[in-house]
């Protein structure tokens, strides 16, 4: 019979077994990649052989699809307002397979519209020349393209314009 870890401590990741059921724990409480998954298990004490048969067996199970996680970590960043290079960034460092990458970012709504209303929430207190090099800024730091950027500018300063001519 197989001695209790102390108690506070976790069970060691000496055995194909107990790999798998770290893989399932770490899946209870969140998605993941398999190569995350893989070297989530090697941080916890795995070796990485086992680590990486049981993310393919959990991938086998059908408990992780890097596909639909690569798609569920587009949605996610698209909705906080960040644009497409900082979701690349972010898929890069979640160690999804670059194939998936380009189906997953296909999804992401015009980048104008979110750019936009990024700019217009940056602008709030006011349209002068810095606080437009500022929100342009802010716009570039959340993955958003030069081009997208100035559209967002354009658009905005112009939206603005025609609401101070209109009141």
């Amino acid at each position: 019979m197989a001695k209790k870890p102390p108690q506070g401590r976790p069970a060691p990741l000496d055995t194909p077994e107990a790999v798998r059921k770290k893989a399932l724990s770490l899946l209870e409480r969140r998605d993941y990649g398999s190569a995350e998954l893989a070297a989530k298990l090697v941080e916890k004490g795995a070796s990485e052989a086992e680590a990486e048969s049981a993310a393919a067996r959990m991938a086998e199970l059908g408990f992780v699809n890097d596909a639909n996680y690569a798609a569920m970590v587009v949605r996610h960043y698209a909705a906080r307002g960040f644009g497409p290079a900082r979701i690349r960034e972010e898929l890069r460092r979640r160690r999804l397979d670059r194939s998936l990458w380009d189906e997953a970012l296909a999804q992401l709504p015009e980048g104008s519209d979110a750019a936009c209303a990024l700019f217009r929430a940056k602008l709030r207190g006011g349209a002068d020349k810095d606080a437009v090099r500022k929100a342009s800024a802010a716009l570039i730091r959340r993955g958003f393209s030069w081009e997208d950027v100035r559209e967002a500018a354009e658009r905005c300063l112009a939206e603005m314009e025609e609401t101070e001519i209109t009141e």
